[in-house]
């Protein structure tokens, strides 16, 4: 059998406390109470403010070969396809590949500007996977977000990388990584800080094995 050589990796920013986004998240404020405006600006000042400061990460967000979000990353439309709305990030999306975007509810795959073209799986998160990797051949899948399809692939061990951009202020309550993720042994690959944000990137280890029970002859 080949070994795949692409990575599946999350990378996704949060506050101190773990929270990608707050409360009360809403199609004006699709960050809910995020210590700003709701648009996600404090969260991902350092993206925008400093990117010069930031220009390796910024750059390694956009070098996958696929990309998987949830449906509520993708945008606020709830239930079936009653609009045709297509994602936060105008015509030319910065994705520049295939991105698998979690649903319940089918749609016709979604071609945009710049080589992005959405495809909208309604099987699970295993199946938007093994069409990302797919897709991506040799390169990396990342899942982008948001806390809850990154706790979904961690829960179910589908994760080699997680890279985690932690902003210095709390937010107390929202969407939190790791929520409902079963214990997780890690090992730190780099950590970074810098003015606005401190990157730290970990390898998920396989989990070991539940101990086998001694056999007894009867």
């Amino acid at each position: 059998m080949t070994q795949r050589s692409g990575r599946v990796i999350c990378d996704i920013t949060i506050t101190a406390d773990g929270y990608a986004a707050g409360l009360d998240q809403t199609e004006e404020r699709p960050f809910g109470d995020d210590g700003g405006d709701g648009t996600g600006g404090t969260l991902h000042a350092w993206m925008f403010d400093t990117p010069d400061e930031n220009r390796a990460e910024i750059d390694r967000l956009g070098a996958a070969g696929a990309f998987v979000m949830g449906r509520n990353m993708f945008g606020p439309v709830r239930g079936e396809w009653d609009r045709r709305w297509n994602g936060w990030w105008g015509d030319d999306p910065p994705f520049h590949a295939p991105v698998f975007v979690l649903t319940h509810h089918p749609r016709e795959p979604q071609p945009m500007d710049g080589g992005t073209t959405y495809h909208f799986v309604t099987e699970g998160i295993a199946s938007a996977l093994e069409q990302a990797r797919a897709a991506a051949g040799d390169g990396d899948v990342l899942i982008t977000g948001g806390a809850t399809t990154v706790n979904q692939y961690l829960a179910a061990g589908l994760v080699d990388e997680l890279r985690l951009h932690i902003v210095p202020f709390t937010l107390g309550a929202g969407t939190r990584v790791f929520e409902g993720v079963p214990p997780l042994r890690l090992e730190q690959v780099t950590s970074r800080p810098a003015s606005l944000v401190t990157h730290l990137t970990y390898r998920v280890l396989p989990r070991p094995s539940p101990p086998q029970e001694p056999r007894t002859d009867t």
